[in-house]
């Protein structure tokens, strides 16, 4: 016959074992947990890494291709090293060239640009006529009388990178007249001028014409 201690004993023991077999059991569902968590992460890393390698390779046929197709033959991918040297000797003797090129380029581009530059400087050296100097040898190169509007189309087109305007030339020319470096005859309400020593009868002429 069992006792009362005896049975308590055994029911405590029991009780200690199923809670203990509990702990277990939700520790080692957290594991599993995590472990297929991992194994979904490494799988995922797998692919990618699988798709990356897929491309990779898929670069390396279509680089093959071209080689072939240019007439080049690939060097035994085991030697690396045995195979850089020669290309960088040659790649270094084309760079020599093309800077030696270069600088003979860029020499003659700066001899041609000073020769420029020496033109500009003479052409901006010389003494460049003033107005007055350009309407007295205008005037003096007409047979006629002008008026200042003629005269400033005449200069105009002959100096194209001058401003020339009408009201200065009538100022220059009435300037010259003050100085008898030019003469002025009206026709009607129209202002003419010559040169002093023309002949005034050609205004004449137009005058009653």
């Amino acid at each position: 016959m069992t006792s009362k201690k005896g049975v308590s004993t055994v029911s405590e023991t029991t009780a200690g074992t199923t809670e203990l077999t509990s702990q277990y059991s939700a520790q080692v569902a957290g594991d599993l947990e995590r472990n297929l968590k991992e194994q979904d992460r490494l799988s995922g890393e797998i692919e990618a890494l699988q798709a990356q390698l897929a491309a990779v390779r898929h670069d390396h046929t279509v680089l093959v291709n071209i080689q072939q197709a240019l007439g080049v033959t690939a060097e035994p991918a085991t030697e690396p090293v045995a195979t850089v040297p020669s290309p960088r000797k040659k790649a270094t003797t084309t760079d020599t060239a093309r800077q030696t090129a270069a600088k003979k380029t860029a020499t003659t581009g700066r001899k041609r640009t000073g020769k420029k530059n020496a033109a500009k400087s003479q052409a901006a050296s010389s003494p460049r006529p003033t107005l007055v100097e350009l309407v007295r040898a205008h005037l003096a190169d007409q047979n006629e009388p002008r008026s200042a509007a003629e005269v400033t189309t005449a200069l105009t087109q002959q100096h194209p990178d001058r401003t020339i305007k009408t009201t200065v030339v009538r100022t220059t020319l009435e300037g010259l007249v003050a100085k008898n470096h030019a003469q002025r005859t009206k026709q009607g309400s129209s202002v003419f001028y010559t040169a002093p020593d023309a002949p005034e009868q050609p205004a004449a002429d137009e005058q009653s014409a």
